[in-house]
């Protein structure tokens, strides 16, 4: 038992460094972007969980991998939050307009995910 919980954690460590290192070098290829490198990130990043949990509806070492590691690394609450105090300073209704829309289109971009990552009628998931 042991054995296999410290995989898990290792497969979601690895995962974690993938996506952690794709959302850094995002930011580094929108350099001057504000927030938008991680609007852009939460947005993709809840597409792709919506679509991964569609198709791995069970906790699979493959979804450890890439949802809770690689996904959940990409993806990240803690700047969404600190980008709004941010903005909040200089332009409170800019910091509401981002809010709202990292809100939005985060659960419209996992809903389209879930969506199209449903196994198609006869297709095995």
């Amino acid at each position: 038992m042991a054995g296999v919980i410290l995989r898990r954690v290792l497969l979601v460590a690895a995962g974690g460094t993938i996506g952690t290192a794709a959302r850094l070098a995002l930011g580094l290829l929108l350099p001057d972007a504000g927030v938008l490198p991680v609007l852009i990130a939460n947005v993709i990043g809840a597409l792709l969980i919506g679509a991964l949990t569609a198709r791995l509806p069970r906790a699979t070492e493959r979804r450890l991998l890439l949802g809770t590691g690689v996904l959940g690394g990409f993806t990240t609450y803690s700047a969404f939050t600190t980008g709004t105090v941010s903005l909040w300073t200089d332009a409170p209704l800019v910091a509401l307009g981002y809010a709202a829309a990292s809100l939005v289109l985060g659960v419209a971009a996992a809903a389209l995910g879930l969506r199209l990552g449903r196994p198609r009628e006869g297709e095995a998931p």
